[in-house]
């Protein structure tokens, strides 16, 4: 037998003991389906704790079985009635484990989690200082289960959502179509009832979902991106600004789709469609000075009347 089988074996026959005090009479194929072992394999077990038992290996030292038919049963245990207790490192684990699970909705039954994380802990005494564990998810590992449950119970959703280009949060009811990656990023594909209209959203910027009892109802004929664009796709209704960047933000011109690109003095001259003027605001605001929009012209006076706002504000503090 290899060093591994019997590190996995050891472990097993002590706790076969307790296992089949607590469960007089149990069939072997039960006990041997609950280790994950064959009923050979649990003979095998059986038959080398016979062996053994208390100093004196006499009558009534060694560990006694009773077999009835196909059933198992214990006479004497020879001390080892008690199962055996986890380490700390092992309650460790399964402390965290059952947290994650708690914190990821939808993956399981929460209230079966904390009753099996009240056990563990229990069992475990002072083993785990529980004050010095906090699992977090990031948020695509905490939304995702819940937006494929949605899918497939064809259920609507509920959610509160940060716009990054309005650095603003916004709570709407969506029908969920898909969830797909791209560029390393989760994205949920919806229809958003109160914008009325397709709308992707980063799953890592939903703040807060709710599964509605109602059904998803999109409207029958509504037609998925094709994503072989990318994810943002601009489209002739939106507005057409024109930016001149410096060669810090050139990776503008790459990441988004752009109507024209023109290179002068070392800068580069765009146009393209965008759907909110609050990202332009928010990039232009954000770059120091290496981004500035050349038209719309509205655009570009908000744009300035908002820097001299911020800077007086500023300089009053």
């Amino acid at each position: 037998m290899s060093g591994s089988r019997n590190e996995e074996r050891l472990p097993r026959l002590l706790a076969l003991v307790p296992y089949l005090q607590a469960h007089q009479g149990i069939a072997a194929a039960t006990a041997a389906a609950d280790f994950g072992i064959t009923e050979e394999q649990l003979r095998r077990d059986l038959r080398l704790l016979w062996m053994c038992g208390l100093p004196g290996h006499g009558p009534g030292d060694l560990i006694d079985l009773s077999f009835e038919g196909d059933t198992v049963s214990v006479i004497f245990d020879a001390g080892m009635s008690r199962p055996l207790r986890l380490t700390g490192e092992e309650a460790l684990a399964l402390v965290v484990a059952l947290r994650t699970l708690a914190e990821t909705p939808g993956l399981a039954d929460g209230d079966a989690v904390q009753r099996a994380l009240a056990k563990v802990e229990a069992a475990a005494g002072g083993e785990v200082d529980d004050t010095t564990i906090a699992v977090e998810l990031d948020a695509e590992a905490r939304m995702l289960p819940a937006l494929h449950r949605a899918l497939n119970e064809g259920r609507a959703l509920r959610l509160r959502y940060y716009t990054a280009t309005r650095d603003e949060t916004t709570e709407r009811i969506v029908d969920p179509l898909r969830v797909f990656e791209m560029d390393g990023r989760s994205y949920l594909e919806a229809w958003c009832r109160s914008a009325e209209g397709l709308r992707v959203f980063r799953v890592d910027r939903i703040e807060d979902l709710e599964q509605l009892e109602e059904p998803s109802r999109p409207p029958a004929d509504i037609q998925l991106r094709d994503l072989a664009e990318g994810v943002y796709q601009p489209a002739s209704e939106h507005l057409l600004a024109v930016l001149r960047l410096a060669p810090p933000y050139f990776w503008v011109a790459d990441y988004y789709p752009t109507e024209e690109v023109q290179e002068a003095d070392g800068l580069l001259q765009v146009s393209l469609r965008v759907a909110d003027p609050a990202w332009v605001r928010a990039l232009v605001l954000g770059s120091s000075g290496q981004v500035e929009v050349l038209s719309p012209g509205w655009l570009a006076e908000s744009i300035r009347s908002d820097a001299v706002s911020a800077l007086g504000a500023y300089a009053a503090k």
